[in-house]
């Protein structure tokens, strides 16, 4: 077992075995499986939805109900265009993608891995299988055989910054190379790879029920039907055409181009977007929720919810998808104090990480340097955790500073500020004191959560069965207030009376508000096992002893010792581990 007190060293092969175990146990699934699944898209299962649904209910209980100046909103999905202009989405929510000539996947350039001159670059596939295809592809297109040593291709290596090439078994010299971008697939690490391309994130859609379609083929077959295409949309667009994408594209004299804007300026009338953060929202309703909560600063708006990013990887699992949830909050206060306000929410974000896990030390803080952090910003922190591929983004906690109220009242021309009756501004000492608060906002991800406590719960362990034979045992050390099932009620066997006392004791913790099972199938070492894997932390099981005495066993998951105990004991047992 790992040591508490350093991050979790995580058991070979844990992303398989537990994206095995997702599926099979009923927390993941691969979205739409019988149609041959949707890439970067996932399902979550009985036991999955409940995990996320307890998380995401853990930090609403901790960032809202506990607190007295949080409150909570849940807004539209679909918002006005003008939101995302404004917050700089629609120009700016753009990043540098690349595709992998041999695996066909889409990565972000910015996040693949660095590699440095004389580096081996091996290609490693999922199976041995693809691994054959894949050096097949390679001596087709490139014109190299490259060793195939099971899943791992061999025989490239990094010559320059610019430049890769293949060298033959014992060569010390490359015989063929290739131009090289300074990074590999960070699914396979293939440097064979397509331009970088910008890649709009946000998902569009119209709103309204005309046929878009329709008014862009008809727009389109009038203006090509010209001589002149240029004349012909200066026509038909007007003043449209003085300035913008249309001025742009006209004086390109690029036809598709111009093609390309037109089709934009179409569709700009019912054009929306599938919002890509749940922040927006809170700063859109800052004066709502000022008006009509009488709160004055400091105090936080909070969201969960899905936010949606058109990009698709299929690496790491559900670390990355198209769709997703978020846990996010903006905490408005005055300005010179964000810097306070920073440190105390990183202390509390990170206790809360921390409560629910194994391995505290498996998540760190690591503060953004000014090369990467957003122009606006003054300072902005990530939570990261430990993952089996190494430390990665878990929350952001960011000082915005009034970037966001600032960027919405220029472009709603609707006053986004606080009035304080009872202070001075500082700028010219009299009352009141009118001002934009500043932003302290700490962004969760919920569906990355779920991967971070299946990962830290994730635990492999050899055991001695009753018969002197090793056998491993997998189990899911999940925090009990975060597990799906708490407690299983087990009849020893289906008969005597065993059922019918089994369910009277699921009916009371059913009542109690607490997720229970009923569970009669197997023999009751194979339901032990079943539950270990579900994360269930407790299992009462009803036996001959209980028709005599009225006692049942309590299982513990994470121990496995087993206690004799009335049935009223055991269930004040488990409500109380469970705060309850």
């Amino acid at each position: 077992m790992s040591d508490p007190a350093a991050p979790k060293v995580h058991p070979p092969d844990v992303m398989k075995k537990l994206t095995a175990l997702c599926k099979s146990r009923g927390f993941v699934f691969p979205s739409s499986e019988i149609y041959g699944g949707l890439k970067s898209a996932y399902d979550y299962g009985p036991l999955g939805s409940e995990l996320k649904r307890n998380i995401m209910n853990e930090w609403w209980r901790d960032m809202v109900t506990r607190r007295e100046n949080i409150v909570g909103i849940d807004a539209a999905i679909i918002m006005h265009p003008e939101v995302w202009r404004a917050s700089g989405h629609a120009a700016g929510f753009a990043d540098p993608l690349v595709d992998c000539k041999i695996s066909k996947e889409r990565f972000r350039a910015d996040k693949a891995p660095r590699v440095r001159p004389g580096d081996e670059l091996p290609i490693t596939a999922p199976d041995a299988a693809r691994a054959k295809d894949w050096q097949e592809l390679i001596a087709k297109d490139y014109g190299v055989q490259l060793v195939r040593d099971g899943c791992v291709l061999r025989g490239l290596r990094c010559v320059s910054p610019q430049e890769f090439g293949y060298f033959a078994p014992g060569a010390a010299a490359p015989s063929r190379t290739w131009p090289f971008r300074g990074y590999v697939s960070p699914s396979c690490g293939s440097p064979f790879l397509t331009e970088e391309k910008q890649f709009n994130l946000m998902f569009r859609t119209t709103l309204g029920p005309v046929d878009q379609l329709g008014d862009l083929a008809r727009v389109i077959a009038e203006l090509t039907a010209s001589g002149d295409l240029a004349a012909a949309v200066r026509a038909r667009f007007g003043k449209a055409c003085d300035s913008g994408p249309l001025a742009a594209a006209l004086a390109s004299g690029e036809r598709a181009r111009i093609l390309h804007a037109v089709m934009e300026h179409v569709s700009q009338t019912s054009l929306v977007y599938l919002r890509p953060e749940t922040a927006q929202a809170m700063f859109v309703q800052f004066k709502n929720v000022l008006e009509c909560t009488g709160l004055k600063p400091p105090f936080g708006i909070a969201q969960m919810g899905k936010s949606f990013r058109n990009e698709v990887t299929v690496e790491h699992f559900i670390f990355r998808s198209c769709e997703f949830e978020q846990m996010e909050m903006e905490f408005f206060c005055e300005p010179g104090t964000q810097g306070e306000w920073l440190a105390y929410w990183k202390a509390e974000r990170m206790r809360w990480w921390t409560r629910y896990a194994n391995y505290p030390a498996s998540f760190r803080f690591r503060q953004h340097g000014k090369d990467e952090m957003a122009f606006y910003a003054d300072d902005c922190y990530d939570i990261e955790y430990f993952y089996p591929w190494g430390w990665g983004e878990l929350e952001g906690i960011a000082s915005r500073t009034d970037y966001d109220l600032t960027q919405h009242e220029r472009h709603s021309g609707v006053a986004l500020q606080y009035v304080d009756q009872e202070k001075a501004d500082p700028r010219t000492g009299e009352k009141p004191w009118k001002y934009k608060p500043f932003v302290i906002e700490p962004a969760a991800g919920a569906t990355r959560a779920v991967l971070c406590f299946l990962l830290d719960a994730y635990h492999e362990e050899e055991r001695r069965t009753a018969a002197g034979d090793t056998e491993l045992r997998t189990v899911l050390k999940l925090h009990p207030r975060l597990a799906p099932i708490k407690a299983a009620v087990l009849p020893l066997v289906k008969k005597d009376g065993m059922p019918e006392r089994a369910r009277a004791i699921l009916e009371r913790l059913l009542d109690a508000g607490i997720n229970a099972k009923y569970d009669e199938k197997a023999s009751i070492g194979k339901r032990y096992a079943k539950h270990d894997e579900a994360g269930t932390p407790w299992c009462i099981t009803v036996d001959g002893q209980t028709l005599q005495d009225g006692t049942v066993t309590l299982r513990d998951r994470d121990t496995t010792a087993q206690r004799r105990l009335s049935v009223d004991d055991a269930l004040a047992a488990v409500r109380s581990a469970l705060g309850a």
